[in-house]
């Protein structure tokens, strides 16, 4: 698994995971903002799943 999220990309799908979960679980939001687990996920590994099917790479070489 080679990295296929740059910096900006991964910063924003962390924050935007952990904006998500603290809305479900803090602050009883809907159970489907539990999906922030995904995109939280995503950007601490640095690798989407959907970016190959997609070709997209925002990853510097």
């Amino acid at each position: 698994m080679k990295l296929n999220s740059g910096g900006i990309d991964r910063i924003i799908r962390i924050i935007a995971g952990l904006a998500l979960l603290a809305w479900a679980g803090i602050f009883h939001g809907p159970v489907w903002a539990f999906i922030g687990i995904l995109p939280l996920a995503t950007g601490i590994i640095g690798w989407c799943p959907a970016y190959p099917i997609l070709g997209i790479n925002t990853c510097k070489k």
